[in-house]
């Protein structure tokens, strides 16, 4: 069965094509309508992504690991924001999380934590009791290309259906790039 169109990418059922997904992924990907497509994993990062699949860079949306500390505890987060934009981190973020220290994950415990290759993190499937911090942006974007939790594929999913994980809080949490 065809899926939706955009870009050069044959997208399908997520659920038809496991081997498109990471563990963590497959396992959570029932609970959200999506889609997947292989990919060449060389070409996972965003920029090189869109330009060689037609991928309009507001049509595609970066997640980060975020690791706060306070008082000797720490939090990571998920944060989600368009590719058109950078997350406000040390501003927004830090404060919605009540961290006094916060920084992207070290890849090492991003990766370890995740059970997901870097460079292809996703905010489905994430460990249960982290944050996912949606942008609003990404929420009003309608369809966006967010990772797969492997590098060698990427998921099309709605914008809005985003703000429905488990854990997901939207928030204005990018400022544009510049």
């Amino acid at each position: 069965m065809a899926g939706p169109q955009l870009g050069k990418l044959e997208w399908r059922p997520a659920a038809d094509v496991p081997d498109l997904l990471a563990e963590p992924v497959r396992a959570a990907v029932g609970d959200v309508p999506a889609y997947a497509a292989a990919i060449d994993p060389e070409l996972a990062d965003t920029a090189a992504f869109c330009a060689q699949y037609d991928v309009p860079m507001a049509a595609s949306a970066n997640c980060v690991i975020v690791h706060g500390k306070r008082a000797g505890e720490s939090t990571y987060a998920a944060v989600l924001v368009l590719a058109t934009d950078r997350a406000d981190v040390n501003g927004v973020i830090r404060k919605h999380l009540g961290v006094r220290k916060i920084s992207f994950a070290a890849q090492d415990d991003a990766v370890g934590s995740t059970g997901m290759e870097y460079g292809g993190i996703t905010p489905i499937g994430l460990p249960a009791a982290w944050p996912v911090l949606v942008d609003e942006a990404v929420v009003q974007a309608g369809p966006v290309v967010i990772g797969s939790g492997i590098r060698a594929s990427k998921i099309l999913v709605e914008g809005a259906d985003l703000a429905k994980l488990p854990s997901a809080t939207v928030l204005a949490l990018a400022v544009p790039s510049a």
